[in-house]
């Protein structure tokens, strides 16, 4: 009897273990892929018209777990040098839910 409460009560754990790293790490993105994302797109556009700077800010996580990374639109324009906001874009890329970047790229003078 008690060897059998052990399998099961092992079953359990493996089951919620695998379901833990099953589809948990989301990267904000427009369109997903389930093996690979990896896209580009417009966030905001303001009425400047001069983009002669670029800065870029990002984050990363691994499997969800652990992330670390500043991709703020305060630290994308201190890394440009960029005072006067043109416009703002974002990358995503995810590879099998492993490995995850998230950017905000910010262009402007």
């Amino acid at each position: 009897m008690k060897k059998k409460a052990y399998v099961l009560l092992s079953a359990a754990f493996v089951t919620a273990f695998g379901l833990s790293l099953a589809g948990c790490m989301p990267v904000a993105s427009p369109v997903t892929g389930i093996i690979f994302t990896e896209v580009k797109y417009g966030f905001m556009a303001t009425t400047a018209t001069a983009a002669t700077k670029e800065g870029k800010a990002c984050a990363q996580t691994i499997l969800g777990w652990v992330a670390t990374g500043d991709a703020s639109l305060t630290a994308a324009k201190a890394a440009g040098g960029i005072t006067t906001v043109s416009h703002v874009d974002h990358t995503a890329k995810n590879i099998l839910g492993i490995v995850a970047d998230y950017c905000t790229i910010v262009k402007g003078s």
